[in-house]
């Protein structure tokens, strides 16, 4: 009597593996090139370099999230772990130092740092990207868009008031940075004490003043 053996089984396909997470973060590359014109570093993982078309005032993402709530205008802004950075006109970051001390924050311990030229940061994950992110990446809470460089936050010219409203291109680089310098400094003070809750305007900060009519005395 025959016997009729069934063919064997072909084995299961293994389901495709996700790419690596440093493979996909490569692929933002060519959004930042193409679509916004931005200098990226080669990678993997691709990262934006500083200094060309902005630069990045950079905070701890506590006090990035109490500034993103109050009334001061800003441009795009990522997250990058623990840390948030705003993007600012390019130039800024040399400007920082003395506008925290014209600001009357000199010699305060700030965890407030500017990247400038020949600086990289993580190429956060462009919107709707169609392959998410992967663990870790940063991401942007205020996306930027073709031509934002025009409007990024920035010192005023000559002549010029603060702000688009008196001649100016774009958000106020004093105001921001102010804003940043204090929630910085309540920030540490929070951790340093975070049994006291604190009051509803927070602790008074010493270089808390309004900076919109003040001249620039700095260099």
């Amino acid at each position: 009597m025959a016997v009729t053996v069934p063919p064997p089984r072909a084995a299961p396909e293994d389901p495709p593996a996700d790419p690596p997470a440093d493979s996909l973060r490569d692929a933002y590359a060519p959004w930042y090139e193409e679509v916004l014109g931005w200098p990226v570093a080669a990678g993997p993982p691709a990262r934006l370099v500083t200094g060309v078309r902005f630069d990045v005032l950079e905070l701890p993402a506590e006090a990035g999230e109490r500034v993103l709530r109050g009334p001061v205008a800003t441009g795009p802004v990522a997250l990058a772990g623990r840390r948030m950075r705003f993007l600012v006109a390019a130039g800024s970051a040399d400007e920082l130092e003395g506008l925290l001390d014209w600001l009357e924050w000199g010699g305060v311990a700030l965890d407030l740092t500017a990247l400038g030229a020949g600086g990289r940061i993580a190429a956060p994950v462009p919107p709707g990207h169609p392959q998410g992110s992967p663990r870790g990446a940063a991401l942007w809470l205020r996306p930027p868009e073709q031509g934002c460089e025009a409007l990024l936050p920035s010192l005023p010219g000559p002549g010029q008031g603060a702000g688009p409203r008196h001649g100016g291109a774009g958000p106020d680089l004093v105001r921001l940075v102010a804003a940043a310098a204090t929630e910085c400094h309540r920030a540490r003070l929070w951790r340093r004490t975070p049994l006291r809750a604190p009051s509803p305007a927070g602790p008074q900060a010493p270089g808390e003043r309004e900076a919109e009519g003040q001249p620039l005395a700095f260099s």
